[in-house]
């Protein structure tokens, strides 16, 4: 595999659309980090780290709908920063993902946050993706 990051957002995407309640993918500290975010904005219930039977440890993420219309909280979220072409961006470029309403998670030298996050600190770094 040559992105980890982009199969585990596209894992997330997947089974939103299939409407699931738990997704798994193999945990890495990036992938752990995503997903605090993702908690701390109120995209998703909950996750945790499982022992894998494997070598990998694996990443459980519990997906969050709306109780009644069952909505799903991530109307969508893609990649931005691929190996082959990584984006980076400074405070003044800084994106904002539907005028402030979704959030773009950036890669920077303090750890990963999101870009409110990150032009609070006066920081740039890697657009590792857009949650909306």
């Amino acid at each position: 595999m040559t992105d980890p990051i982009s199969d585990f957002l596209t894992r997330i995407r997947n089974a939103i659309m299939a409407g699931h309640k738990v997704v798994e993918a193999p945990s890495s500290k990036m992938k752990i980090e995503i997903a605090r975010i993702l908690l701390e904005k109120g995209y998703i219930r909950a996750y945790k780290v499982v022992e894998g039977e494997g070598p990998y440890d694996v990443l459980k993420i519990a997906l969050k709908y709306h109780p009644r219309t069952k909505m799903p909280a991530i109307k969508g979220i893609e990649r931005v920063s691929t190996p082959g072409l990584r984006k980076y961006t400074n405070v003044k470029d800084m994106p904002r993902v539907l005028n402030g309403l979704g959030i773009a998670i950036i890669s920077t030298s303090r750890g990963l946050m999101t870009d409110k996050e990150a032009r609070k600190e006066n920081i740039g770094g890697e657009v590792v993706c857009y949650v909306y």
